[in-house]
């Protein structure tokens, strides 16, 4: 095993939105020091929405009060993308990686094709995650994020009526990649949450897409344990990672 094939593995159950932040701040500070290998962060947020660098205060749908009243916070964040969700049901992962050194330097940032590159890789290991639990998902042209075709999505008895007419987004993705080529924010898989709370927004700003859960399709649904097994192996293929837990 080699410093630069080794992929630490934190499984950090509920962790509140601001908290996880700013440990992914300190740990890009520390991969980019040298200091850690890459690490995987897999965890669950209390009830979050948030705004990345392409967010719009209009695809919020609810006041403070009704944010107040349901238990939600609001935080604008540094990642790409518009709006989502994050709650109990959901597992999150924010992959700390090095991508490698900034080629774009009078942008001090890497190649826009290495860091979409970076986003269908994760597309890949999310949708060969899923298979392993019997679920055929996958990518759509000029989309972030997973998808189930209407197809699939049929056999759900109680989703929004979208979902039979137009692709459904089961894993929202949203990176940033720094001017020192590491990674932070990552992946939101709907495992089994409580899918009201995407009432609130427009999610990713996408109007006539709905989104789905894993347990409105696989009976029984697994847990989130299982399907953390299933995200923590296929990274590892996917990304060529020696995974460990730490």
């Amino acid at each position: 095993m080699t410093a630069s094939s080794l992929c630490h593995v934190r499984r950090l159950g509920q962790v509140p939105y601001a908290e996880a932040w700013a440990l992914q701040k300190q740990l890009a500070d520390r991969r980019a020091a040298g200091e850690i290998p890459d690490t995987l962060l897999l965890l669950e947020h209390q009830h979050t929405y948030t705004l990345g660098r392409s967010g719009h205060a209009g695809n919020l749908l609810l006041s403070e009060a009704e944010l107040a009243a349901r238990g939600v916070t609001l935080h604008w964040v540094d990642r790409g993308g518009d709006i989502t969700y994050h709650g109990p049901g959901q597992l999150v992962g924010y992959p700390i990686l090095a991508l490698g050194a900034v080629v774009d330097s009078a942008r001090g940032r890497v190649p826009q094709a290495d860091y979409i590159g970076y986003v269908r890789r994760i597309e890949e290991m999310l949708i060969r995650a899923l298979v392993r639990f019997g679920l055929v998902a996958g990518q759509v042209p000029g989309l972030t994020g997973v998808w189930v075709q209407p197809d699939v999505a049929s056999r759900c008895r109680n989703c929004h009526p979208a979902a039979r007419r137009a692709p459904s987004k089961i894993a929202a993705i949203g990176v940033k990649v720094d001017a020192r080529g590491v990674t932070q924010h990552g992946f939101a898989l709907n495992v089994s949450p409580d899918m009201s709370y995407w009432d609130g927004i427009v999610g990713c700003g996408l109007r006539g897409h709905a989104s789905i859960a894993l347990a409105d399709l696989v009976e029984p649904p697994p847990s989130l344990d299982a399907v953390m097994d299933a995200v923590i192996e296929s990274f590892g293929r996917v990304f060529q990672k020696q995974m460990q837990p730490v």
